[in-house]
Formats: C-alpha cells, structure tokens, sequence
C-alpha cells in the first residue's frame, strides 16, 4: 500500500462529516508546502471535505488573516499563526477552542514551553505545526579552509570577526546572512533578540519608550556594519526564506536564525551544503542570560468559522504524530515538522536523521521569552513584544531599520524617528495600563 494511502485508511474510521470547503491561510515556508502537496490523503479520508488554500509570504499571511479576524470577515476557516497572536486573540475570544480532540491525539505529548505558548488558563487556542528556537549555523569546510574555530559559545564580536575573514565576494560567498526584510516578524524579530543582547529592550518601566538609547545604537550599528560589509547584496529583500535559499546554495559563511531551517539544510535534496553544515548557539553580546527566542507556527480556527467541526478535524490530523510519521515516510526523517512532539525526538530514526535534534530540543525546552532584560521590563517576548499594538510598532520600526540598511538615513536619525513614532503610538493606546 502506497504511504498516502497508509495515512488515509488510518483516517478511514473518523466520523463523516457534513460537505464542507476549508479555506486555510497559511506561510509559503517549506514546512507548509509540504503540508499542502500531502493533503491530499486527508481529502481521501474525508470525501466530503475539500480544501482551498491561500499561500502567502510571511509579512502578507499577517496582515490578511489579522484584518480578517478583527473585523470577523470569516474569509477563512484556518489560520497559520504564530504564539503572538494565538494568546492575544484567545482574550479577544476571537479564535476556538481546541477542545474535544479525537483520544489518539495525545495533547500531552506536545512540548511544554510550545504547548504554554498558545495555551490560556490551561486551555489550547491552536494547536502547534512546528516550533523553534534560534540557532547559528555555520560552514565547517569553509571554517577548516580558513583555519578558523566556532567557539562553543560565541560572542558576536567573534562572529563579526569570523565574517570579515569569510567573506569572498569574488565567488559570492557573504561571511554572514542576516534578516534585512522589513516586518515585525522578519528583520525585527532578530534585530530584537540583537538588541536585547546588547543590553536593551524596547520599554523600561511605566511602558516608557527606550529605542533612542546606546543599547541599540549599539546593536545596530553591529547589524548595519555587518551586512553592508560582509552580507550579500540587497539585504532588505531577504527574510527568513531567502537567507535559508542563501545558505542552502553555498553563499552563505554564517547565518544566524530560526531551529527550524536545520532540518531544511541537513536535507540532500533541498540543500547543497548539506554535508557541510554545522550549528552553534546564538551569538551573546555585552548581556547574557536573558530573554531567548521561542515561535511557533500553529494552526488556529477563527471563531468566525461556519464549518468549525471540519477544521478541527484538519487541524488535528496536521499536527498529529501520524502526519509527521507520514513526512518521514514520504520525505525522510529530516525532513518532519520540528520542535512540537516529545515522541519525534524520543525517535531513534529522527536522532540518527537529525545530527541537530538534540541541541534544538534542548533550546525549545529551556527557551525562556519571559527572561529578564539587563534593566526591568514590563513586557514578556524574546523576539517581539507580547502586546497587540506591537504587530504595528514593530512593523513600522523595521522600516525605519531597514532603511540604515539602504543608507535613506543614519542610525542616530533612525533611532529618534523610531523612538518618536513607538511614543505616539503607545500614547495614543492609553499605556501605562
């Protein structure tokens, strides 16, 4: 019996459910394409079930399945959403409960920290497609032919320096890949991480505005050097995607992001350095210990949803121990959705597969987003701040931080356009709360 034909009679005995058209929203990530090219054993499954999917770029997905669920346009009946959204809109009671799922599911099986994260008094709002830390990946053969060691723990001071030796522009290799992509989830989710390592963050007590300060005049005039010196050309066009297309065609030394491109780069048939891959922790700066990265890519149901019973049932089967089993089948071990289930990594064939589960396990499990900064904060969030006015500040921030990048303005302007922008909106939102 063929693999997908497997996963469709392990559905078979599902309860029928009434004619329905899903319409899912989701990320043009590779974790999705795959979902969508396997779907088809679901429909098999579900005869009475079609699917209609809306892929789109990351900054795109938000901004539509956002508008769409504020103003309960009921466009769609799954989002693809991250664990920013899913406890903000929990509160709105904007998204459904993930209650009464079929007994196999096993809820409990879902990694703590990522399960906390779309959880609300202890009750799912979304259930978890893959989840993720953040990691340095690194080319050992270019290391080994410069004579160059990556330390255990880096600093970015070594990193910047390891960069200006890599970088080759004669064959288009970059000593470092960075998110340049304006957006809150794309240059700003690295650039806060940078900041925060850098000693800042982006409020101090009473919700009082701390961008136009040293700590990120600092950090940025690290990420600005960076990447005019020794990145590839045209860093604003490259977010999470590119700098993963970068790498995975050899133009990359370094690059600096999420867990989950691992299982992309140590994968033959999507990377061409996947014999050449090796991985660090993320670079710390002048402060370490505090707020570290943690995101999921979760699928929601929008209360708005008519066809509410249908989704679930999707939903389910797309983050179920079955699908990722069906993913190893089809695409190999390495390939599986990561950083969501204890049994993928309990899995002798994901450990032999996977030269990395280990140390991102062990990131996704200590991750710590409610961490202290080096002056106290009022916020929670590694990689974004944890209130719903931030999809908007942050979004206008990274364009003012991207354009350091293209040289329309300086730092120092920068920095005083962003802190002045952040005041205003934060004022006109009535904080401090």
């Amino acid at each position: 019996m063929q693999p997908l034909l497997v996963a469709a009679a392990l559905l078979a005995g599902t309860p029928a459910l009434a004619d329905a058209t899903l319409t899912i929203a989701t990320v043009n990530n590779g974790d999705m394409v795959v979902m969508q090219k396997l779907s088809s054993a679901f429909e098999k499954a579900h005869p009475d079930i079609k699917l209609r999917w809306v892929v789109l770029e990351e900054n795109v997905l938000r901004q539509r399945v956002t508008t769409d669920i504020a103003t309960k346009a009921g466009q769609f009946d799954i989002l693809t959403i991250g664990n920013y959204e899913v406890p903000i809109w929990a509160r709105q009671n904007w998204l459904e409960p993930m209650d009464g799922l079929p007994a196999d599911y096993d809820a409990n099986d879902i990694l703590k920290t990522v399960r906390d994260g779309v959880s609300r008094d202890g009750k799912l709002y979304a259930l978890p497609f893959y989840g993720e830390s953040a990691m340095t990946y690194y080319r050992k053969d270019l290391f080994e032919k410069a004579g160059l060691t990556m330390p255990e723990a880096p600093t970015y001071e070594e990193i910047k320096g390891f960069a200006a030796k890599l970088t080759d522009k004669s064959s288009q290799t970059y000593g470092l890949c960075l998110r340049g992509k304006p957006g809150w989830g794309e240059n700003m989710a690295y650039v806060t991480t940078l900041v925060d390592t850098f000693g800042g963050q982006w409020f101090g007590d009473g919700w009082k505005t701390t961008i136009d300060t040293p700590e990120w005049k600092n950090a940025l005039t690290f990420y600005t050097d960076v990447l005019k010196n020794y990145g590839p050309p045209g860093a604003t066009s490259n977010g999470f995607n590119e700098n993963l297309a970068l790498f995975a065609s050899g133009r990359c030394a370094m690059w600096i992001d999420s867990t989950v491109a691992a299982g992309l780069l140590y994968d033959p048939k999507q990377s061409q350095v996947a014999d050449k891959v090796a991985f660090a922790p993320m670079p710390t700066g002048t402060f370490k210990g505090g707020p570290t990265w943690l995101w999921s890519w979760n699928l929601g149901i929008p209360a708005s949803s008519k066809q509410k019973d249908a989704a679930k049932a999707f939903v389910a089967w797309a983050t179920s121990k079955a699908y990722i089993e069906m993913v190893a089948r089809e695409n190999g071990w390495v390939a599986v959705p990561p950083g969501t289930r204890e049994s993928t990594y309990k899995s002798a064939d994901y450990q032999k597969a996977a030269p990395f589960a280990g140390f991102v396990l062990k990131a996704i499990d200590s991750a710590n987003p409610s961490g202290q900064t080096r002056n106290p904060r009022p916020y929670t969030g590694a990689q974004f701040v944890a209130i719903p006015e931030f999809q908007g500040i942050g979004t206008q921030v990274g364009q003012t931080v991207a354009a350091t990048l293209t040289g329309q303005q300086t730092i120092d302007a920068a920095l005083k356009a962003a802190q002045s922008a952040t005041e205003r909106t934060m004022r006109q939102a009535g904080y401090p709360k």
